[in-house]
Formats: C-alpha cells, sequence, structure tokens
C-alpha cells in the first residue's frame, strides 16, 4: 500500500486538468485524490473507514501535532489508533518539514511525476478538445467548437481568420489570398455574476485593452511576405518570435499592441490540401505565460480544425450540388391550363439533407386536358435524386403520348426495372378533363388522394392502391371520377402524413380534417389555393419530418357546356369552307365578332392541311375561357414543323401565319394521330371567365 504523496512546496496537487493558468492551481480536486491514487487512505482490516497508520518521522509526532499535510502519521507505542489525539500541553511543537513528493513510479522526483501529471492533462484536454471540433458539421459549428474548447482552459482568447473565399476540394483559387475574421472569443476584462464568458463576434472584434484591442476584418496576404512564410510553415509560433512577430501585423493590423512573452501563438490552420486560415491564442499579461509544450497543443487543435473545416465546405459543396439537382428536377413554375387552378409545395426533409425523390408534375395535354403527377422514389440520396428525373422524364414523354394513366404507370414500372432491381418508387397519376367534369386516376403504391368538394366535405377517394413501380409483372387499375366546378383535389407524398410517431392511415385522418377544417373558414366559396397549402403544412409538427414531402393541389373550374363548340368534319375539298362557316356562326353566338378575320383564316389553314392527309373524319373544336382556343385533330401521327417557304413555292406558308397571327400554337401527339391548336387573345374590354 503506497504512501499519500505531498505537493511540493508552494505547489498545488494535479488532479487531471489542464493546468489553469494565473496562479489558480488546476481546477476542482477528484473525491479520493488524484488518478495515481496518491492522497487517498484506505482503511486498514479491522478498522473500517479509518485512516492507514504509519510511523510518523522524527520521533512519532502525531498529525495534530504539526505533521505537514498530505502525510499521514503513525501515533506512539501505548496511544489509541482510530480516534483523535488531543495536543500536549506547553507551547505547539515546530511544524516539520515537507516531505517531498512521491510518485507511484518507484524512484521518480517530484518534478518528474509533476511533468508526467502535466503531460497526461494536456493529452486529455486534446482529446477533449478535439472530440468538441469534430462533432461539428457545419462551418460556425466547427469554428464555434475550437473557440469554445480553447476558452477559457487554454488561451485568454483567440481569433480564426479562414480564407475568402474557402477553396474546395482540388479547385484552385485565383487571386490574391485574403484571410477574413470569422470569429473571436474571449474572457471579459469584468467577468459577470455568473462568471460566464461573452463571445465577441466577427462584427464586434474588440479583444479589451489588455489584449490588443482591436483586430483587423479583412488580411491580405501578400505573396513571399512574412505571413506568406508563416502560412507556409504551417507550425505554429509564439508571437515573440521574429517570424511571427513580423506576421502579426500583416494579419492584426498596423499596431496589435499584443501582451509580450509567451502569450501569443500563431498557429496557421492547414487543410488537406492548403492553408485555408490561421489561429490567434493570446493570454492576458498577468497570466502566465505559454510552455513550449503548448505549442504542440496549438498545432493539434490547428490540425483538426483546419480538417474539419475542409470536410464542413466539402459537405456544403455537396449538400449545394445535391440541392441543385433536386431543385432542377422540380418545375420552375406550374402551367397554367385552362379549366384548373394550380398550386404547389416542396419541403426536403432537414436543412442537411436537402435531396430526396420526391416530384410533382402538371402537363397540358391535348383538348384542354391537364395531367397531375406526384412520385416518391425510396431512398434519400442523390441516386434517388437522379433516378426521380429519369421517371420524371419518362412520365411527362408517356403523357405527350396521350397515353391512359394505367398505361403510363405500366411503361414507367418497365423503365425502373430497366434502371435497377431495387430502383422503387410510388407514383399517382391523374387526368382531368374540364369539359367533361372527370378525372381518370391509377395508383402504384401511393397513399390516396383526397377531395375538398365545394361545400366543405373533405373526402378521401378510394382508388386502388396497386404496386410500387419497380416491382414488376403487375396491371394497374384506373378509375374515372366525377371532378365538379369548385372542388380540390391534393396529392401528396407519405412524408405529409406518416412520420415516427404517427402511421399513414391516422396522418390521412388528420389531412382530411384539417382540409375540411380550412374550408369551414371561408363558409361556401373554396378556400384560396396558396393559403390552403400552407395550413396543410401547418399540419405538421416539430417531430413528423421523417421524409420529403411533395404537395400538389388542384382546384377545378372546369368549362361550361355553353363555351365550348364541337364538330366532325368529313376529309373532303369542301371541308376548310364548312370549318370557315361553323367557327364564324360560333363566334357570333359568344359575341366575339371582331375575332372573325383572324379566326377563319387560321381553321382554313390548318384545316386544310389536315384534310389533305387525314384518312377518317377531323375534329374541330372552339373552346372560350380566358382566350379563345381551336383544336383541329386528325389520324395523322406526322406532327407539322414550320419551315420558310421559298418564293417558288406553292404551299408551306400555313403554319407561318398561325405562328405569327396567333398567341400561342402547338401540336400534339396521341395514340391514334396528333391535335394541332392555337389561341386567340380575347378582345379589349371583354369580361373574364
Amino acid at each position: 500500500m503506497g504512501r499519500a504523496e505531498a505537493p511540493e512546496p508552494g505547489e498545488e496537487p494535479h488532479h487531471g486538468q489542464l493546468p489553469r493558468h494565473g496562479g489558480e492551481g488546476v481546477g476542482r480536486p477528484r473525491e479520493g485524490g488524484g488518478p495515481s491514487g496518491a492522497g487517498r487512505s484506505r482503511p486498514r482490516g479491522g478498522e473500517p473507514g479509518g485512516t492507514v497508520p504509519e510511523q510518523a518521522p522524527h520521533g512519532g509526532r502525531s498529525a495534530a501535532a504539526g505533521a505537514p499535510h498530505g502525510e499521514v502519521s503513525r501515533p506512539a507505542a501505548g496511544e489509541a489508533t482510530g480516534a483523535q489525539v488531543p495536543a500536549a500541553a506547553g507551547p505547539p511543537p515546530e511544524p516539520l518539514p515537507a516531505a517531498p513528493a512521491r510518485s507511484a513510479h518507484p524512484g521518480e522526483s517530484g518534478e518528474v511525476a509533476a511533468a508526467r501529471q502535466a503531460g497526461g492533462d494536456r493529452l486529455r484536454f486534446i482529446g477533449a478538445a478535439t472530440r468538441r471540433i469534430a462533432r461539428g458539421i457545419d462551418l460556425d459549428e466547427i469554428v464555434l467548437g475550437l473557440c469554445r474548447a480553447t476558452v477559457p482552459t487554454f488561451a485568454d482568447a483567440i481569433l480564426v481568420y479562414l480564407r475568402d473565399p474557402l477553396p474546395v476540394g482540388d479547385e484552385r483559387p485565383t487571386g490574391p489570398v485574403v484571410l477574413r475574421l470569422r470569429r473571436t472569443d474571449r474572457i471579459p476584462e469584468e467577468p459577470d455574476t455568473n462568471g460566464g464568458r461573452l463571445p465577441v463576434l466577427p462584427a464586434q472584434p474588440d479583444l479589451g485593452p489588455a489584449m490588443g484591442g482591436s483586430a483587423a476584418e479583412l488580411a491580405e496576404v501578400e505573396p513571399g511576405g512574412p505571413l506568406a512564410e508563416v502560412l507556409r510553415g504551417v507550425r505554429p509560433l509564439f508571437g515573440e518570435a521574429q517570424a511571427a512577430r513580423t506576421a502579426l501585423p500583416e494579419l492584426l493590423g498596423p499596431d496589435p499592441r499584443l501582451p509580450g512573452g509567451h502569450r501569443v501563438i500563431l498557429a496557421p490552420l492547414r487543410g488537406r490540401r492548403r492553408v485555408i486560415g490561421a489561429a490567434v491564442f493570446l493570454r492576458r499579461p498577468d497570466r502566465p505565460a505559454f510552455e513550449p509544450d503548448d505549442l504542440l497543443v496549438a498545432a493539434q487543435l490547428a490540425t483538426h480544425t483546419a480538417l474539419g473545416v475542409d470536410k464542413a465546405v466539402l459537405y456544403g459543396r455537396e449538400a449545394y450540388i445535391a440541392d441543385a439537382l433536386q431543385r432542377t428536377m422540380l418545375p420552375d413554375s406550374l402551367p397554367q391550363p385552362t379549366g384548373v387552378r394550380l398550386a404547389s409545395r416542396y419541403l426536403p426533409a432537414a436543412e442537411t439533407a436537402r435531396v430526396g425523390g420526391d416530384w410533382y408534375d402538371a402537363i397540358p395535354l391535348p383538348g384542354s386536358r391537364v395531367a397531375l403527377v406526384v412520385g416518391d422514389v425510396m431512398g434519400h440520396s442523390m441516386t434517388s435524386a437522379a433516378i426521380m428525373g429519369q421517371l420524371r422524364t419518362t412520365a411527362q414523354t408517356l403523357a405527350g403520348l396521350d397515353l391512359p394513366p394505367q398505361e403510363v404507370l405500366h411503361h414507367l414500372d418497365e423503365q425502373a426495372q430497366r434502371l435497377g432491381t431495387d430502383r422503387m418508387a410510388t407514383c399517382m397519376y391523374a387526368v382531368y378533363d374540364p369539359v367533361a367534369h372527370r378525372i381518370t386516376i391509377a395508383n402504384a403504391g401511393h397513399p390516396p388522394p383526397v377531395m375538398l368538394h365545394r361545400g366543405g366535405r373533405a373526402e378521401v377517394l378510394r382508388v386502388p392502391s396497386g404496386a410500387p413501380i419497380g416491382v414488376g409483372g403487375v396491371d394497374f387499375e384506373a378509375v374515372e371520377l366525377d371532378a365538379p366546378a369548385g372542388a380540390t383535389l391534393v396529392l401528396y407524398t407519405d412524408g405529409l402524413v406518416e412520420s415516427r410517431i404517427r402511421d399513414v392511415w391516422t396522418g390521412i385522418e388528420q389531412l382530411r380534417e384539417r382540409l375540411a377544417e380550412t374550408a369551414r373558414l371561408t363558409g361556401p366559396n373554396p378556400p384560396p389555393l396558396e393559403p390552403m397549402c400552407d395550413e396543410v403544412l401547418d399540419m405538421l409538427g416539430p417531430g413528423d419530418r421523417d421524409d420529403d414531402i411533395a404537395l400538389l393541389a388542384a382546384r377545378f373550374d372546369g368549362i361550361a357546356p355553353s363555351d365550348v363548340a364541337y364538330w366532325y368534319l368529313d376529309p373532303k375539298a369542301q371541308t376548310a369552307g364548312q370549318a370557315r362557316r361553323l367557327a364564324r356562326r360560333a363566334l357570333a353566338r359568344w359575341g366575339l365578332d371582331e375575332l372573325t378575320d383572324q379566326l377563319e383564316l387560321l381553321v382554313s389553314e390548318v384545316v386544310t392541311n389536315a384534310v389533305r392527309y387525314a384518312e377518317r373524319p377531323i375534329t374541330l373544336r372552339l373552346l372560350r375561357t380566358d382566350v379563345l382556343r381551336c383544336e383541329v385533330g386528325d389520324d395523322v401521327p406526322q406532327l407539322p414543323r414550320l419551315r420558310q417557304a421559298r418564293p417558288s413555292d406553292e404551299g408551306g406558308r400555313g403554319l407561318y401565319l398561325v405562328n405569327r397571327m396567333a398567341r400561342r400554337w402547338g401540336a400534339t401527339r396521341l395514340s391514334m394521330g396528333k391535335v394541332v391548336w392555337f389561341e386567340l387573345s380575347m378582345p379589349p374590354g371583354t369580361p373574364r371567365r
């Protein structure tokens, strides 16, 4: 059993913490003494809780008779053990001289033991500080971790400079190297009542008069200058070193007024490939100076901080690329098809993971119809976003062929299988016809849509769920439902209704109740789309953001039968004249005689092209909404192309006239032919419908 270890005169015992500067010891001692067991007494056999009796030097003086602190004495013969010994009569005896410190290592002097303890304290501090720095994900967290780990344990103040802009990966920055003060931290001149420290932000880099006053915000590193040489050297330097003494004014300003002696350390921050900044550690003049071993501590802190900054910059660039990829694969803006109004929302799972596989789309179709699509690729990664982009492009291409919804899902399923065996996704595909006031929906493993009727009733539509896209070998079923004017269809991904704290059907019921509650606020009129989408997202609690959320809301306005004129025409030479007469009568009935000349000319050109190649009856339809839309359909799948006719050509000018006179025009291929359409603006003063 070892003897209790006594400190050197004028010293405080070390207890496993980095030595505090300023003559205040090393912090609060551990219960039972230091890590090596020094100063801790153990009970002897038969003496529970008692101290270990040992022979006191100089004739057996007891501890009560002036034994030095930290030394345990053995009572003289005949004295009781385990009890306090009363003081002898007469003057108090002379105190015994302090015994030299004893170490757990035999033959080791007190100075060596203290150095060993200080080295262990430094290692423990470095381990704790680097763990705190490594916990940071973004740049601010890493720099803040460095500041909070070093102040006040290692330094009284710290300044962290980083390159502006920070280089990313292998890119080679151009232009001069500029360091910007990213953050400062310090102990206040007069601590508050709680003994806290006041962080100093870059906007207020005042370090106090005892530590050099203010610091420069920006420092341009001159090539070949003193600061460039120090940064290239990588190793930390004391502020009084010749190289640091000439470099610090270039970094902090022409007159930094720094404390003298070993109270300033300049540490370059070097990442994996290049220097990315510098850190300055300072101690007040009334505190002990840095020791040579503290340069190793500063080097470790600088290395871990620089690697963390490199990691944060690379992570930020990756997150930016992923977010840009995700955003570019979503529509920049929704179209404005006839007879329906649209609104959408997209929310990533978290700010740190802004990439996923959720998407939505609205695709105009021939006949003033519109396809509404919402899908969700399983997973959250760049791969999921890339697969989402491929499936969305495939869906747009299939929609352009005017395939039925179940056929679109079937082809998407085949495409997912071609992309890989584990490429799974859910999808809801719906086609709305504003003339027929009907909607056709097909589902591939997606949560069911919710229909909010005009009177405020919210209904979960019964749509066969089907299997997810990518399973293969399954059939998809489509259902056709009424879509009355004023109703709102809400399509969404499972991130809106499913989380760790609720199952999907509970979330769907909450969504239905929230829509009904929102509709009650506006009475008989349907709620505005944009505020309604915000209200739907407000149903999410703090713990409900487990997945990405895509939301698409469609308000069905429809087109009244009185605003539609539809004819079937035989492909004959006289058909163009017949089409002109029918169009003129429709405009007279609608009070749009001002558009008669334009419409007759353009209808004649488009119908003539259709009659020339068609074998079956062609269709002519006029739609009166905010614009006048004309659609001509035939059974020829080849799409017309706008070309410049030569002076000797007899034809080829019909589409040129359409392109010059129409507000918009286009052609869409169908499964059994094509549709050529154009739009004319309404005359001024025409009431909006």
